[in-house]
């Protein structure tokens, strides 16, 4: 499964249901054949199983050409860039098969690497920020060594040239931010946990992991009270040949709905157990002591291509003319908390508790802003596009055998 694993401002997605390009949210399992575009002011992540990244920027146009399992259990993965900008964070993964295509070209890395890829009407620039890239180009093969650039002139048959330095871009420094995020909050104790890495910064940074008596090793997210349940904020996703999947709203709300259980504790709350077997995307996530009356969002009864949202959860808001100025409430869970924005968020989350909201600052990459400025990843009740919200801030191969 290939996860939609941050979105800002305005990004589109086509899920092959008929219904063309629909708001795109985070969390949305993204399957083969998918198209996801960005707008002027829009940005974008996919994460694979392996935690190897795509980032586009803004304007930025790609298909999912292939998600599929060899019958040995490697993963194949090809993504086609049709036009704009991207940055690949491979992470390298053996016996898997990663290509990503852009105009005339094709790179298939092996080892780990770190690039970016400019693509336009007249040419394409690869850019190698880590590692050695070999770009494929008709018959010719160009290597590329890190601190390098490829220039292929899409109008003079591919001719190209290859300098050395990388040329600044307005969307560096975002890439630059998420990448230290997940090399500072990503951890090799995954593997205690859950059988895939991706997704682990996420749970490290939005909460923490306990050793409750009698029950082991649970997870639960900060921002979270008596009054909090993990199905808050969220919404079901239709897909032909899968049928509805639930996709959470919160932003570490990836592995802990595909993987392990949630249960009450009633001297701790909600927390997610980590065990069992990795569950399909539209499994529901297995729910056990639940207090009296609780009941999960129940699966719409008729099937149909769109996207239902079922909320009830709280987001911070804006405080004051500052989109970086919010106050946070409890139960809130990291709804509307972007990566990274608050240096301890367990700190944070203490305050929220002790007086039921506090006040911070979001720090942003810095040309961010207006980006961000399209409301939070917070559902609207009886919604049926995707995840709208209140003003403030956006949170948030050759094979034989199936696809992912």
């Amino acid at each position: 499964m290939v996860r939609l694993s941050d979105v800002e401002g305005s990004v589109q997605v086509d899920r092959n249901t008929g219904q063309g390009f629909e708001k795109a949210f985070l969390n949305l399992p993204i399957t083969q054949g998918v198209k996801i575009r960005t707008g002027v002011m829009g940005r974008a992540e996919l994460e694979f199983e392996d935690s190897s990244t795509l980032r586009i920027t803004p304007n930025t146009d790609i298909e999912v050409v292939q998600l599929s399992l060899r019958d040995s259990g490697g993963k194949v993965s090809a993504i086609h860039l049709t036009k704009g900008a991207a940055y690949l964070n491979y992470v390298g993964a053996s016996n898997d098969d990663f290509e990503l295509t852009f105009a005339h070209q094709k790179i298939s890395p092996t080892e780990p690497t770190h690039l970016r890829i400019q693509l336009t009407d007249t040419d394409v620039a690869v850019a190698v920020l880590k590692g050695d890239v070999t770009v494929e180009s008709g018959s010719d093969k160009v290597e590329v060594a890190k601190s390098h650039t490829a220039t292929f002139d899409l109008l003079d048959n591919d001719r190209h040239q290859v300098a050395r330095g990388i040329s600044d871009d307005p969307n560096d420094a975002w890439d630059k931010q998420q990448t230290q995020y997940d090399q500072t909050y990503a951890s090799n104790s995954y593997s205690s946990y859950s059988p895939y890495p991706y997704g682990t910064a996420d749970l490290n940074y939005y909460g923490n992991f306990f050793n409750a008596p009698g029950y082991g090793m649970l997870w639960q997210p900060y921002l979270a009270g008596a009054g909090w349940d993990p199905f808050m904020s969220g919404a079901w996703a239709f897909y032909p040949g899968f049928g509805f999947g639930w996709v959470s709203g919160y932003p570490w709300g990836w592995t802990p709905y595909h993987y392990g259980s949630w249960m009450y504790l009633p001297a701790y709350g909600w927390a997610w157990q980590p065990g069992g077997a990795w569950m399909g995307w539209n499994a529901m996530p297995v729910v056990l002591n639940a207090p009296i009356g609780f009941a999960t969002p129940k699966v719409p009864a008729l099937p149909g291509p769109r996207i239902i949202v079922a909320n009830r959860g709280t987001a911070p808001s804006v405080v004051g003319k500052s989109i970086n100025k919010v106050q946070v409430p409890a139960n809130s869970a990291g709804l509307g908390i972007p990566r990274g924005s608050v240096e301890n968020l367990g700190r944070l989350s203490a305050a929220v508790q002790h007086q039921g909201f506090a006040v911070t600052n979001l720090h942003l990459t810095p040309a961010a802003p207006s980006a961000w400025h399209s409301g939070f990843s917070q559902p609207a009740v009886g919604g049926s596009s995707g995840f709208h919200g209140s003003s403030g801030h956006v949170s948030s191969g050759h094979s034989s055998g199936t696809h992912r």
